[in-house]
C-alpha cells in the first residue's frame, strides 16, 4: 500500500532557455515573476495507472498520481496554469461506458484551465462531445475549426486570456484536419481553416491587441512529419509564424525529454513541447518575467 500511495515525481531532464536574445546576465530570479505551465496531451481516457506487467509503461500514469503532483507544484507556485492539447477521449472502457463524462469530471477536479480539441474527441460524434461539455468546468479553445453550422457553435472560443500575478497569458487552439482522419458523419459541417494563417492572426491579436506577455498555442497538429514535409506540424508552424512563445503539442504521441527550440520567422526562440500520451508524463515549463518580459525559461518532463 505504501508503494501505491507513493507518487514518483522525477524530472527526466530539463532545458534552460533565454528568449528574445536576452542574456542571463540581465536576469535575476529573485526579483522576477514566475509563471508555471503544466500540460498534458493524448491522455486517451487513461484514468488508472498502468499495472506492473505493462512493459515499459509499468507502474506509470494515473489521474490520482497526476493530481498529487499538480497539487504539490501549485503549492510551490500559485501562479500555475494547467493545459491539455487534445485527444482526451478514446482508449479505455471508461470512454466506451461513460462517453467522456468521467474524463471531463476528473479534469475539472484537477482544475484544468484550458484545453483544445483533438480528432478522437469526435469519436462519439460532435453531438456526443457537446453532450459532455456541461461536465467540463474549464475552457475550450479552437481557432481553426469553424463550428458555425454545427451544435458546437458558441461552445468554444478562438482564444482565452488568463492573468497570473499581473502577467497576461494568451492561449489559442489549433486542430488537425479532420477529413480523411475522422468520418464526416462524426464532425458534420465543421470547417477546417489553415492553421498557419490562423496562428499568425491569433498570435498578433494576443500580442498587440490583448497585450499578452506570453502567447501559448495548444496544438493538436502533430510534432513533425518527415515523410510528409508539406503537412503542417508544430515545428513548421513555429518556423512560419511570429509572436508565439510556446507551442504545446499533441496527436503524434511524441515524448520530448525537454522542449525543442525553434527559430520563428523573425529569428526569435519558440519552445515546442509534447509529453507522449496516456498521462504517463506531465510537462512543466517555468517562465521567469523581468519587467513583464519573459527572459528565461526552464522546461522539463515529469514521470507520473
Amino acid at each position: 500500500m505504501k508503494r501505491r500511495e507513493f507518487v514518483r515525481q522525477t524530472v527526466a531532464t530539463g532545458a534552460l532557455v533565454t528568449l528574445g536574445g536576452v542574456g542571463l546576465s540581465s536576469f535575476s530570479e529573485s526579483n522576477a515573476k514566475k509563471i508555471t505551465i503544466l500540460h498534458t496531451n493524448d491522455v486517451h481516457s487513461h484514468i488508472d495507472p498502468f499495472g506492473p506487467e505493462d512493459g515499459r509503461n509499468s507502474n506509470k500514469g494515473g489521474v490520482a498520481r497526476r493530481a498529487a503532483v499538480i497539487e504539490k507544484i501549485r503549492q510551490e507556485n500559485p501562479n500555475t496554469l494547467l493545459l491539455d492539447a487534445g485527444d482526451i477521449f478514446q482508449g479505455t472502457p471508461y470512454f466506451n461506458f461513460y462517453g467522456g463524462e468521467l474524463e471531463f469530471k476528473l479534469m475539472s477536479m484537477l482544475k484544468y484551465d484550458v484545453a483544445t480539441i483533438g480528432n478522437h474527441d469526435f469519436d462519439n460524434g460532435i453531438e456526443g462531445l457537446v453532450a459532455q461539455l456541461p461536465h467540463a468546468k474549464f475552457k475550450f479553445v479552437s481557432a481553426n475549426y469553424d463550428f458555425t453550422n454545427t451544435v458546437m457553435d458558441t461552445f468554444t472560443k478562438p482564444y482565452e486570456v488568463l492573468i497570473r500575478d499581473g502577467i497576461r497569458i494568451g492561449v489559442f487552439g489549433l486542430g488537425i484536419e479532420l477529413e480523411g482522419l475522422v468520418m464526416k458523419d462524426l464532425y458534420k459541417e465543421t470547417k477546417y481553416l489553415n492553421p498557419i494563417e490562423i496562428a499568425q492572426d491569433m498570435s498578433r491579436i494576443l500580442k498587440t491587441e490583448e497585450k499578452c506577455d506570453l502567447v501559448i498555442c495548444l496544438s493538436h497538429l502533430g510534432y513533425n512529419y518527415k515523410k510528409e514535409p508539406n503537412k503542417v506540424s508544430d515545428l513548421s508552424l513555429a518556423k512560419a509564424t511570429e509572436n508565439i512563445d510556446l507551442i504545446i503539442g499533441g496527436h503524434t504521441h511524441t515524448f520530448l525529454e525537454k522542449p525543442t527550440i525553434v527559430k520563428n520567422s523573425k529569428g526569435k526562440n519558440v519552445l515546442v513541447n509534447q509529453v507522449g500520451c496516456y498521462g504517463l508524463y506531465l510537462g512543466r515549463i517555468d517562465f521567469y518575467f523581468d519587467s513583464q518580459k519573459a527572459t528565461t525559461v526552464y522546461g522539463s518532463s515529469i514521470v507520473i
